[in-house]
């Protein structure tokens, strides 16, 4: 585990849990944000854009480890030329500091939506399930296409730099107290809306724990995995919903009960990851 970890984007939802669980592991934190902040739990706060190098470069000062979540998470926070630039820059520019002051660890936060289902400009089913990184990307919104380049950036500073960057595509991610169970509650009511997400989700803390186990990883290169609870957010057994919202997609293994259809094995391998915190349905 890195000794002192940059977190961007340290004040949203995800980052702050970050921050909360490497102050617990008592891990120095530098916060990087974009707004001014009070009381975050970081040794040091910096105000500024990710997508500055002079910003990033003095938020690096010091550092052995990065935790990347600095984005504009959604195609409808901006324009389609904002979301793209701002987060393929933001992760351009921080890998590449790191890199030039020899952070050989970073984890940046991907996305499910890299596959192109969940903010489409149409309806889409993947070409098979359950879905992994071998699944071919179906990019229809500036948001899922952001993503993708990301995770070729990371796989280029890798290799430019001899780091070890994880790349987490990470599903929907709630807290247990408001947005896990509106969530559900709204699949309950309308499963058909969860379709595209294929009603994965994962628990704010388990997005904590992935993010720093991901710098604990020695072998390097850079390794793209899923993460998600290992159950859906639906009480409908997932291939009755499968029959019905994502109907003729082939199907490379039976999914019994409610298991979500996405591989997670490879984050068990390489992270020794699995979700701790499933959502009790009613």
């Amino acid at each position: 585990m890195a000794e002192h970890v940059l977190v961007t984007g340290a004040a949203g939802h995800v980052g702050r849990a970050v921050l909360a669980l490497l102050a617990q592991r008592r891990v120095r934190v530098t916060a990087l944000v974009l707004h001014p902040e009070a009381a975050l739990p970081a040794a040091r706060v910096v105000t500024g854009d990710a997508c500055d190098p002079a910003v990033v470069a003095d938020a690096m000062t010091g550092v052995d480890g990065v935790v990347h979540l600095a984005a504009l998470p959604s195609p409808r926070l901006g324009t389609p030329e904002e979301v793209f630039t701002t987060n393929t820059r933001a992760t351009f520019v921080v890998l590449e500091e790191a890199g030039r002051r020899g952070v050989r660890r970073a984890v940046i936060a991907g996305s499910y939506a890299a596959g192109g289902l969940p903010f489409a400009v149409r309806r889409q089913s993947p070409p098979y399930l359950p879905v992994d990184t071998a699944t071919p990307l179906l990019a229809t919104d500036p948001y899922a296409l952001s993503k993708q380049v990301d995770e070729v950036t990371a796989a280029m500073m890798a290799r430019r730099h001899e780091m070890t960057v994880v790349a987490l595509r990470l599903p929907f991610v709630g807290d247990a107290a408001e947005k896990l169970p509106a969530t559900a509650a709204r699949y309950a009511e309308r499963p058909e809306s969860g379709a595209a997400d294929v009603w994965s989700y994962l628990d704010t803390r388990d997005a904590a724990r992935a993010l720093a186990l991901s710098l604990s990883v020695a072998e390097p290169g850079c390794h793209t995995l899923y993460v998600a609870a290992p159950e859906t957010l639906s009480a409908v057994p997932t291939e009755r919903l499968l029959d019905r919202y994502h109907p003729g997609v082939p199907r490379r293994r039976r999914l019994q009960g409610r298991t979500v259809p996405i591989d997670l094995e490879p984050a068990r391998r390489v992270l020794g990851f699995t979700a701790e915190y499933v959502f009790p349905l009613k």
